[in-house]
């Protein structure tokens, strides 16, 4: 396994942390996630988009009261992919460890 083999959509540490977040919590709310992950509206924004624009997240809008509430949640394709991703690090980190 070459490390640059590695899904490069979940490959990187905000993306990995947000679906691992949500593979774990299932659906989380834009201010339950940004401070479990401890990053920027404009980070979380950034990368929550490139994962939904690649199907690994959906990200839905609404109101809740009078107020906007952006939602995220993991699709099917992206529990697939984010799996697939933990297959292949395990499969690399087996290999390290007979090395």
């Amino acid at each position: 396994m070459n490390p640059a083999e590695l899904n490069k959509v979940i490959h990187e540490r905000v993306r990995l942390a947000i679906m691992s977040a949500l593979v774990t919590r299932g659906r989380l709310t834009f201010p339950e996630l940004k401070e479990m992950l401890d990053v920027t509206d404009g980070n979380l924004s950034v990368h929550a988009a490139l994962l939904e624009k690649h199907g690994l997240i959906r990200i839905d809008k609404d109101f809740h009261g009078k107020k906007p509430r952006t939602t995220f949640s993991i699709t099917e394709e992206g529990r697939r992919q984010f799996q697939e991703y933990i297959v292949e690090l395990e499969r690399m980190l087996a290999q390290v460890k007979k090395a």
